[in-house]
């Protein structure tokens, strides 16, 4: 069993922005080759700022964790400023995460991407090489768990 810090577990109990946004300016989701784990985000967009987010995930503590303290972190931010945003960062305000599961934070990071990709493409905006790479690897393996029979969130 893995010790969770207070902060984690807060996030994981109370969690913060759960839910979708309808007609999003983007949505993105990743899924955790790791463990198995899916995160999805919607985000809205106003002056290249993102002014609401949401997020589901199909996963354990540090992955919910991760995305709920991602949420906060990311309203307010340019779209140039979330891009920055690392694994590191995520984990960090939290508190921590233990070795096994720094992969959860990186699993935010990575479905929050997937959702500025989705904006800049509809926008027809410039998207970075690495969004597209992640992008067309993550659409491809969705894709097959849904022939497969997989409800995804």
């Amino acid at each position: 069993m893995f010790m969770y810090n207070p902060k984690v577990l807060e996030h994981y109990h109370d969690r913060r922005n759960v839910g979708e946004i309808e007609n999003a300016d983007g949505v993105g989701a990743y899924l955790s080759d790791f463990c198995g784990d899916l995160t999805k985000f919607w985000i809205r967009v106003q002056s290249d700022k993102i002014v609401d987010v949401r997020f589901k995930t199909q996963g354990c503590a540090a992955s919910i964790a991760s995305g709920s303290i991602l949420t906060e972190l990311v309203k307010g931010k340019t779209i140039e400023e979330v891009l920055r945003i690392t694994k590191e960062d995520v984990a960090g305000a939290l508190g921590g995460l233990p070795e096994q599961k720094i992969h959860c934070s990186l699993l935010a990071t990575d479905a929050l991407r997937d959702a500025v990709y989705d904006y800049l493409s509809k926008n027809r905006l410039p998207v970075p090489k690495e969004l597209s790479e992640k992008h067309d690897k993550i659409r491809l393996e969705l894709q097959r768990l849904k022939d497969m029979g997989y409800v995804l969130i």
